[in-house]
């Protein structure tokens, strides 16, 4: 996510070339927030997946399993099951893929990405801190929730 010249924690992501922070959320099967973590973009993803699993731990004792992409690769399995006892399943694309393919499981995440981003506070990161990000993040989804129950 690019972010403004506001100030505080940003970082510059090599493999997208973007200057401003990554988001990291977990959701459910319908794509409703479960965990956020915003930080600066030059920190791993790997690392990213450890704060937001972190969050998840005793919260949600029905939990079982976790889907990711392949750019959480290098995320432990074995400490995935260790800090939460959850299996952690890394969705890959097939290798002889070419050109845009929907993968399983991965497009709910990136729905619901696409839901925080119709949000035009959340369209550009203009925050100073990484925790007034998450906690707009929060808020936005509290208001979709809020919509669909009200629907």
């Amino acid at each position: 996510m690019k972010t403004t010249e506001s100030g505080g924690e940003r970082g510059y992501d090599a493999g997208k070339q973007v200057k401003g922070r990554k988001r990291h959320i977990v959701v459910d099967t319908l794509g409703l927030l479960l965990a956020v973590v915003v930080h600066a973009a030059n920190l791993q993803d790997r690392d990213g997946a450890k704060k937001v699993l972190e969050n998840l731990k005793g919260k949600f004792p029905r939990l079982q399993r976790i889907w990711a992409d392949g750019g959480y690769t290098g995320t432990r399995v074995d400490w995935v099951m260790q800090l939460g006892g959850w299996v952690l399943d890394i969705v890959n694309r097939p290798k002889d893929q070419k050109g845009f393919m929907v993968l399983p499981r991965r497009w709910v995440v990136e729905r619901t990405f696409a839901w925080l981003g119709r949000y035009r506070r959340l369209s550009k990161d203009d925050e100073r801190l990484p925790e007034t990000s998450e906690t707009l993040i929060e808020i936005a989804m509290i208001h979709l929730m809020l919509k669909r129950l009200a629907a």
